[in-house]
């Protein structure tokens, strides 16, 4: 059998860690964990899908007449590992704001209620993405197969959790939790990204929707559009400034078509319908259709222009 010399690349890992946490200005100190963790938030959301679809997400033998006892079950251990994980990012935190501990449990605790009471509306919200998605794609025969099977499905539920996470302040957990679905179904959705009811992103792969991006009702999103930032603002020093308005917004009942994208805080109006593989930094109206023909007419010298 090989023999390694493990205990010499133990050591030097140690070394490298203490490097990367002295030049962070984190603690040396022993103690507990001091990030959320990925692998509990993987189980809290698969947990959070079975009690808000507990016939299809649920666990395979559920009858219908142990569904309520399931659900409270499973929404309780849920919630309560959810709150672990709020501490873990309120405390992690508090190293550049100090806060008493009492206070950061509260605050956790308060979160964790807030979300589990918004629960019921963003299962309403995701019914409406359901139907938005088997109405909109005739190859779909049953909300059924298109909650269980969709990619685009996935990737809302989780962001319909993860944006409830970010509004309560817990961005950490949210941009973990929109991760899982983008590893998943190689959608990119930021859990800041505002996103109304019935919406639906058809096949999905390489969907990219930005922080600010505000999007309404009935939008449909074809696979590889890009909702995203024309450019980044630096403050004096050169630092990006976060959180600025960045990403474009869509009206209701927008069609965007694959490939295209739509860079910097424009609006497109309402029923307008973006064809694909366009490049759009401009406003568009409501009801325009804006092609690459087009766009390469209105670019096209006039006649008798120089």
């Amino acid at each position: 059998m090989a023999q390694f010399e493990v205990s010499d690349i133990v050591r030097a890992l140690h070394e490298v860690r203490d490097e990367w946490r002295d030049s962070q200005r984190r603690s040396r100190e022993p103690g507990a964990r001091e990030f959320p963790s990925r692998d509990a938030l993987t189980q809290i959301v698969e947990s959070l899908k079975g009690a808000l679809f507990p016939m299809r997400l649920g666990p395979p033998d559920l009858r219908h007449e142990s569904e309520d006892f399931y659900v409270g079950h499973t929404l309780d251990a849920a919630l309560q590992a959810l709150l672990v994980q709020a501490r873990l990012e309120l405390n992690f935190n508090a190293r550049l704001a100090p806060r008493p501990a009492s206070e950061i449990d509260a605050s956790a605790t308060e979160a964790v209620r807030q979300f589990a009471n918004a629960l019921p509306g963003l299962r309403r919200l995701l019914d409406s993405d359901v139907l938005a998605a088997y109405q909109g794609d005739p190859a779909a025969r049953s909300v059924d197969e298109v909650l269980l099977c969709y990619p685009g499905v996935l990737a809302m539920i989780h962001h319909r959790l993860a944006h409830r996470l970010y509004e309560l302040d817990l961005p950490l957990l949210a941009r973990i939790v929109a991760e899982l679905a983008h590893a998943q179904t190689g959608i990119d959705i930021h859990p800041g990204a505002t996103i109304d009811a019935g919406f639906f992103i058809d096949h999905g792969t390489g969907v990219v929707i930005g922080e600010t991006a505000v999007i309404g009702k009935r939008v449909r999103l074809y696979q590889a559009v890009t909702l995203g930032a024309k450019r980044f603002p630096t403050d004096a020093e050169g630092n990006l400034q976060k959180g600025l308005p960045r990403h474009p917004m869509v009206e209701d009942d927008v069609v965007i078509y694959a490939g295209a994208t739509i860079l910097g805080r424009v609006t497109l109006g309402k029923g307008a319908v973006i064809g694909g593989n366009v490049w759009i930094t401009d406003d568009v109206k409501p009801g325009a259709s804006v092609t690459q023909a087009s766009l390469q007419n209105n670019s096209a010298p006039k006649a008798g222009s120089v």
